[in-house]
């Protein structure tokens, strides 16, 4: 067993820029603000993102990975295996590997939210 430690760390969020991931669009943005590459942290993925109205990611599936999605602000639309649920502030909505999901702010105002990513890669 390794006796090496990771690097704990503090970041603050206005110091992370916003990227568009591939297949996100309209403004949906996301500030990565722990995981592996420029963190210690090397099985989760945690960013937050915001939504404009109107954007939204394509609907997709991870082969492995499970998430947690955490509404902060706003209302949109959360596609799970085909079916459309309205989601808003306080929502929390899991999703295991394998299952085709999809997010889209439907709403009137920005739609903010956690996402939790584990493992952080999918291969």
């Amino acid at each position: 067993m390794s006796d090496k430690k990771g690097k704990p760390g503090i970041r603050n969020i206005a110091a992370v820029p916003w990227q568009q991931f591939p297949d996100h669009f309209g403004g949906a943005l996301s500030k990565a603000l722990v995981g592996p590459g420029d963190t210690d942290i090397r099985l989760i993925d945690y960013r937050i993102s915001s939504y404009q109205p109107m954007a939204h990611v394509a609907a997709h599936t991870h082969k492995v990975q499970e998430q947690i999605y955490h509404v902060l602000e706003g209302e949109g639309l959360m596609e799970i295996d085909g079916k459309n649920t309205v989601v808003r502030r306080h929502d929390v909505i899991h999703i295991p590997p394998g299952i085709e999901h999809a997010i889209a702010n439907s709403g009137l105002v920005d739609l903010v939210f956690l996402v939790i990513t584990a493992p952080a890669s999918d291969g």
